[in-house]
């Protein structure tokens, strides 16, 4: 996706940074979290998908890209470089105490995603094929120079723009249908936040619950205004290069501050105000945004069910 232009709206950018990483609740909600799977009916209710679903519908989209791509006559492999449980998303709020037990902050898990990125059997593939070949493997991925532009709106100003075309443009729409509207209502969908983040950072309720878990983070010994400041301090010190021994010693400082971290969040209630005040909000804005929110969740139950024909859960 490029950017056409400049994103306008009325909260300052620091808010926007800040929101991009709060609570996170109109994406993948928790598992088990937004009631039970989406029935076969005609029109189920419309929720957010847990990031496992989420996560089965990235599968899905990998395994027909690869069968597209083999049809074309060239290999892809698909990316099952993290464990279900590792690609858990982090967010604002963290109150599953056992995952930061085992997994801190995460650091460990981006490690991993690092490392696979940099040894992508794609890329490699790729580059040892013959120019005319490339050109070829381009066009078959993604449509190459010839795929189709598509641009739309955002909610806060602005135009966005993104090819479509090739195995990739043709996996998104055997998921999502028409690849002009499932764009447009990803892109609504997907930067909504902005529209209300600054009344939510500042809502009493909300920022309550925040000084509550600073308050039970300062008596467990780590004085931290926020979960954020919390995270960013626990994991900063992770120079790539760094020995055995002192990545033990840092892991182990970060585990501490996340435990904390998401006993205070539990202890708190803050996941739950925060989505609470989070639907609120969203539940306040105009109403053409509202349909599009919801056509946005169908079209995600929809492309579930037919990931769920196509591969098994993630292990």
């Amino acid at each position: 996706m490029k950017r056409t232009d400049a994103l306008r709206g009325t909260v300052t950018q620091a808010a926007v940074v800040v929101a991009a990483a709060a609570l996170a609740l109109t994406g993948c909600a928790r598992d088990g979290a937004s009631g039970p799977p989406a029935a076969p009916a005609a029109r189920a209710q419309a929720r957010d998908l847990t990031y496992t679903e989420d996560l089965r519908i990235g599968d899905a989209q990998q395994r027909l890209i690869r069968s597209c791509m083999a049809r074309q006559g060239f290999r892809y492999w698909e990316d099952r470089t993290l464990t279900r449980e590792e690609s858990r998303p982090l967010r604002y709020v963290q109150d599953d105490v056992g995952w930061a037990r085992a997994h801190g902050y995460g650091s460990r898990i981006r490690a991993k995603e690092e490392r696979a990125r940099l040894r992508n059997p794609n890329g490699a593939y790729r580059a040892a094929l013959p120019a005319a070949r490339k050109a070829a493997y381009d066009t078959a991925l993604d449509g190459g120079r010839a795929a189709e532009l598509l641009r739309t709106e955002e909610p806060g100003g602005g135009t966005v723009a993104k090819q479509s075309g090739g195995c990739t443009g043709a996996a998104e729409k055997q998921l999502y249908g028409d690849p002009a509207t499932w764009f447009r209502l990803d892109t609504t969908a997907s930067n909504l936040r902005p529209l209300y983040v600054g009344k939510l950072l500042h809502d009493g309720r909300f920022t309550s619950a925040v000084h509550a878990w600073s308050r039970c983070m300062a008596r467990a010994g780590h004085a931290y205004p926020d979960p954020d400041a919390a995270r960013q301090a626990a994991t900063r010190d992770h120079p790539a290069g760094q020995g055995r021994a002192a990545e033990a010693r840092t892991y182990a400082a970060e585990t501490r501050v996340a435990v904390a971290d998401a006993t205070c969040a539990r202890t708190v209630s803050l996941g739950p105000v925060g989505r609470a005040r989070e639907a609120y909000y969203l539940g306040r804005l105009p109403k053409a945004y509202r349909t599009a929110l919801d056509a946005y969740r169908q079209r995600r139950l929809a492309a579930l069910r037919g990931a769920e024909r196509i591969v098994p859960p993630r292990a």
